[in-house]
């Protein structure tokens, strides 16, 4: 049975992103434009992430702060809305989850699944030769857009509370269960819920 559900979710996966890519793509064409006229650097912020098996991939975003910002204040850590690497189109694109968009060429390589566990960093929280045998298993499906963790704490616990959440989700995987994630997301960004770390 999750032989059977693992194919629909890849199908409705690429098929979702292709068609949500094709509809979107005027948006996508207007965001990239912004981002372009608005603040030097490229359009996409691309980035090495942990994926499926701990197999690194390249993930996309659209840019939302300045050049350099890992390397400015917090690092890594964006905690407020006012960070002030943040720039002003930015702002409104992790505001509504716009910045997340790109990663449906992501879902669509087969990086990514719509609805899987956060890719985190390659050194953050820790390595992946660093995660417990029990928190490894969050890594036994493909990363997602969004998921379990993204509509019941987002960012507003530490991470190994978040990785909990990534294993229920692996355990208890089903078709159904994410288009009940799904639906929590999309209730999220029209809620504007904090996206923000304390």
């Amino acid at each position: 049975m999750k032989q059977i559900n693992l194919f629909i979710k890849r199908l409705f996966d690429f098929l979702g992103s292709l068609i949500g890519v094709i509809i979107l793509s005027p948006i996508l064409l207007i965001i990239s434009i912004t981002i372009k006229i608005s603040s030097k650097g490229p359009v996409f912020f691309k980035q090495k992430r942990l994926g499926k098996n701990g197999k690194v991939f390249n993930i996309f975003k659209f840019r939302t702060m300045v050049i350099g910002a890992e390397k400015k204040g917090n690092g890594i850590f964006v905690k407020t809305e006012d960070d002030n690497r943040i720039t002003t189109i930015g702002k409104f694109l992790r505001a509504a989850s716009l910045d997340e968009l790109p990663q449906l060429l992501n879902v669509i390589k087969g990086d990514m699944s719509l609805v899987g566990p956060r890719p985190p960093l390659l050194y953050h929280p820790y390595e992946y030769g660093n995660y417990s045998s029990v928190q490894k298993e969050r890594f036994k499906m493909k990363p997602g857009i969004t998921g379990l963790a993204q509509v019941k704490v987002r960012n507003s616990v530490p991470w190994d509370k978040r990785i909990i959440l990534d294993v229920e989700y692996v355990d208890n995987f089903s078709i159904c269960l994410d288009f009940k994630i799904i639906l929590s997301t999309i209730k999220s960004i029209l809620f504007k819920e904090s996206i923000y770390t304390n």
